[in-house]
């Protein structure tokens, strides 16, 4: 008796799913970011079963972002933190947790911690190549580019966007502009509308529920937008092209990991060099000479040929 209940033991311990908790700070259903992360989270609890058991937190401010991190970080043994604006209340709170391991998703290079993985998704990377798609698009040699919260990495994004653009177009007119807000409907339309009024007809962004004001701002001047982080070619005509940013690539990889025994901390670069599913850009019924031209582009890159800003 005693030697079955052993043998039965070992498996009782493998049946324990693993305890995830992930934050999601705007919304699950913004066509952006959010939604990309929330995508990799459902495909890992589908590829995964029983292994997992998840607790998510969404649409969370900036300044109470440290209290629900705290919240996820007492009840379970892998914290994921989608987009890099969770990066600061990320670090202070895995100093109170040590035994809990956090993932970045969008985290840059920084201080180092043994429980704090930053997956850097490489946005200016795929940027300048969205860049070059948008100035291949456009009719009127004019593209723009609204980023939400003017950090770093969405910065960075947008200048390597008017690169891309330039460098197939030296003589494009390029519109860059920041609301503060990812989710900021009524300025991400402002901006968008100054572009236009500019020139501008293909415009890319760093927003979550922000995007809505964009398309309010397309659909009414009749432009077209490179959506971000997620190929969602044929379901919309305002979308020509989607550059695609791996978020839920990334929550689900930490996932994986964690199960398998296999997660490390530290800083990890994504971006093209990962692959297709972590990096890509996709132009909706591409001809066979933009598909040519924008692969030499991110073979570029990748060889150091073309430089890029980090983030």
């Amino acid at each position: 008796m005693t030697l079955a209940t052993g043998a039965l033991l070992p498996a009782a311990q493998a049946a324990d799913p693993l305890a995830v908790g992930i934050l999601i700070p705007g919304s699950k259903s913004d066509k952006g970011w959010m939604e990309s992360g929330y995508d990799g989270l459902t495909a890992a609890q589908k590829s995964l079963g029983s292994k997992v058991k998840v607790q998510m937190i969404e649409n969370i401010n900036y300044a109470d972002m440290e209290q629900a991190l705290t919240n996820l970080a007492s009840k379970n043994k892998l914290v994921i933190g989608v987009g890099g604006q969770t990066q600061a209340a990320v670090m202070k709170v895995a100093k109170r947790f040590p035994n809990t391991k956090f993932s970045i998703v969008g985290g840059n290079k920084g201080d180092e911690m043994p429980n704090v993985a930053g997956y850097d998704v490489k946005q200016a990377e795929i940027a300048f190549v969205a860049g070059a798609a948008a100035a291949m698009l456009s009719k009127s040699g004019a593209v723009s580019y609204v980023g939400g919260m003017e950090i770093p990495s969405i910065v960075n994004a947008g200048k390597e966007f008017g690169n891309g653009a330039k460098y197939v177009n030296p003589k494009i007119k390029y519109f860059e502009n920041y609301t503060g807000d990812f989710d900021n409907v009524a300025k991400s339309k402002e901006a968008t509308l100054a572009a236009i009024a500019q020139g501008a007809d293909v415009h890319y962004h760093i927003l979550n529920l922000g995007l809505r004001g964009m398309e309010q701002a397309a659909k009414e001047k009749s432009t077209k937008i490179v959506g971000s982080y997620t190929d969602r070619c044929g379901t919309d005509p305002l979308y020509p092209a989607y550059s695609i940013t791996g978020v839920g690539y990334q929550v689900q990889y930490a996932i994986d990991e964690a199960v398998k025994g296999t997660w490390k901390a530290g800083y990890k670069p994504f971006g093209l060099a990962m692959g297709p599913k972590a990096s890509d850009m996709v132009v909706c019924g591409a001809t066979p000479e933009m598909k040519t031209k924008l692969e030499q582009i991110k073979k570029d890159i990748q060889s150091g040929k073309i430089k890029v800003l980090e983030g």
